[in-house]
């Protein structure tokens, strides 16, 4: 075929256009009416992809749909990178043995389960552990879209599920290394190499990033703060633009360095979000610091009768200090890029995972009933992780605390040095109100002196007198602003404890149920084992899909329509129980796991 210089420009058929426009319009009003009603709009989505795309109707052209999926990927990358966003490390760092706990429960129950295929569909051990591969992992487009649509996402069940399932993601990512090379030959020639390749790349990125936050980003925020070179800062630096383009240039670099190494390009995504989120409350506890020493200066100033001009001085750096501020990664996310991904970019991704269903080969009746009880017992492997939720009140083996304790090492590098400026600059209140309660209380007495010396001594003897109403008096109460400073204080020091037994199932219902649903990675694994020849046998290869991978689709499938109904339907009780709590009071039926960060 001869190459072209120019595409030249057609305009498309008005059948073209008609089924693309309600393609988009029909992803949106079924997300709009299943998220107002059971809060699982994306169940709605996958069913348009469905009927729109190759097992339904296949109304749109294969090349479209192909696009398509390339453009749902940049969806999914957002989401992640969303999900990162709105991560507090204070509470991922209290919380991360549990979401580590949580996570390997449902890798590996899920991998354990899947050999019951062995004597459901008599498979072979290589093809459960492929089975049980692409069940194991959780889809992280989906849990995460599920903490933003229910408002989960900044609470602390949300910080742990969200950790989990990006935690489940990674292991799944490295079995698709593992299916991907048991498929390409024999186990002969099976090399470990490639299997421990994207762990070590995620490992090192992740210590590579808490290295080079703490290191690098912290000292150089600190050297331009100390040296006042903000001040000078154009308008430009400080945009929302220059933040866009900042910010996405840190996003796509990232994800490029991570699937060149050989690592997951998502859980890059979401270390570019984390670190973004990580530095703007560095630079929020530091612009709280500076603010704090231009008020205090300018209160030493205007008690100096003197020095008037120093006083405006001083008010104008303090208004310069505040006029500096930088937006922050959410703002920034909130102005460009939450609605075209929540309107076009989003859709399209849930879409795609639809085009991936064959729906109409897994009709057949040996077909469904095994798939049925194949997900029954996958949905059971992702519930038992909300065990760990309804046990924290025993104390684990020593040997997980000794765990816990080393793998809170790399978050203490970057929450430290917060946790240092948060107490100086509490203190440095601290002691700028007592100077200004001490100046007061030397201006009262000395006013009760001067008064005392202009009174006459009959009013002396009036006063001594009346010993007893100057005794009855009552003590003046503590400080308000001291007893808000007293209980934020106590709040945040439960807040870095992990919380003890909830009283309701709430919170453990949730966190199982949105573990349910798999999703994207689902799907890759079941079709590189069905591609590579691990699901079928030689006679099954020249008749279409495999019986096993057919199961496996139900599972997936049913899987991921199951947890976010579920979860959606529960989100919606808690909401109606939240505000029956606001209008009669009463305790939150999430308990301290709806705390917000």
């Amino acid at each position: 075929m001869a190459s072209q210089d120019s595409l030249a420009y057609h305009e498309p058929g008005i059948s073209t256009v008609l089924i693309q426009a309600g393609f988009l319009l029909a992803l949106n009003m079924v997300n709009t009416v299943l998220d107002k009603i059971i809060y699982c709009g994306l169940i709605g989505q996958l069913l348009i992809g469905m009927a729109w795309g190759v097992p339904g109707g296949d109304l749109l052209e294969l090349s479209v749909q192909k696009s398509i999926q390339q453009l749902g990927y940049l969806g999914l990358l957002l989401l992640v990178y969303e999900g990162g966003l709105s991560t507090s490390f204070s509470q991922l760092k209290s919380n991360f043995v549990f979401s580590a706990l949580v996570a390997i429960t449902g890798v590996g129950v899920p991998m354990g389960l899947s050999f019951v295929l062995m004597t459901l569909l008599a498979a072979t051990p290589l093809q459960a552990f492929a089975a049980g591969a692409a069940l194991c992992s959780t889809s992280i487009g989906t849990t995460f879209t599920i903490l933003s649509t229910t408002g989960l996402s900044k609470t602390r069940l949300g910080v742990v599920l969200g950790s989990a399932a990006m935690m489940d993601d990674v292991m799944g990512l490295v079995m698709v290394q593992i299916i991907s090379n048991l498929g390409g030959a024999s186990t002969a020639s099976f090399d470990p190499v490639i299997v421990i390749r994207p762990i070590l790349v995620a490992f090192g990125f992740a210590v590579g990033l808490v290295l080079i936050c703490q290191f690098v980003v912290a000292k150089a925020v600190r050297l331009i703060q100390a040296k006042k070179l903000y001040v000078h800062f154009p308008e430009a630096v400080m945009s929302m633009n220059f933040g866009f383009v900042a910010h996405m240039c840190l996003l796509v670099g990232m994800v490029a360095g991570a699937t060149y190494a050989g690592t997951s390009g998502l859980f890059a995504a979401y270390l570019a979000g984390a670190s973004i989120s990580w530095l703007d409350e560095l630079l929020m506890t530091i612009s709280t610091d500076s603010s704090t020493e231009g008020i205090e200066l300018q209160d030493r100033s205007t008690q100096d009768r003197g020095s008037s001009s120093q006083s405006s001085t001083t008010s104008r750096q303090t208004e310069a200090v505040v006029m500096k501020k930088h937006p922050t990664g959410e703002e920034v996310f909130e102005c460009f890029c939450k609605e075209p991904l929540k309107r076009v970019l989003s859709p399209l991704f849930f879409a795609s995972i639809g085009f991936s269903i064959p729906i109409t080969k897994m009709f057949q009746g040996e077909v469904v009933w095994r798939g049925v009880v194949y997900t029954i017992l996958m949905v059971f492997s992702k519930l038992i992780t909300s065990v760990w939720l309804t046990q924290l009140h025993f104390s684990p083996p020593p040997i997980l605390q000794t765990i816990g304790r080393i793998s809170k090492i790399p978050f203490s590098f970057c929450t430290s040095r917060l946790s240092k400026e948060t107490g100086t600059s509490s203190k440095k209140q601290e002691n700028r109100k007592n100077k200004s309660k001490t100046s007061n209380t030397n201006t009262s007495v000395n006013t009760n002196k001067s008064a005392t010396q202009e009174q006459g001594p009959k009013e002396q003897t009036q006063q001594n007198q009346e010993p007893t109403s100057t005794t009855a008096t009552p003590a003046p109460t503590a400080d308000p602003a001291q007893n808000e400073q007293s209980s934020t204080s106590v709040s945040r020091t439960s807040s870095t404890h992990l919380p003890r037994k909830p009283r309701s199932l709430y919170p453990a219902s949730i966190l199982g149920l949105a573990m349910v649903a798999r999703g994207e990675i689902g799907y890759l694994i079941a079709s590189l084992a069905e591609t590579d020849g691990i699901f079928s046998s030689g006679e099954q290869q020249s008749s279409g899909s495999s019986e096993l991978y057919l199961v496996v689709v139900w599972a997936i499938t049913l899987c991921t329509v199951i947890g976010p109904i579920c979860v959606g339907t529960l989100v919606k009780r808690v909401k109606k129980l939240q505000a029956q709590r606001v209008n009669s009071g009463g305790e939150d039926p999430l308990g301290s796991w709806g705390v917000t960060s």
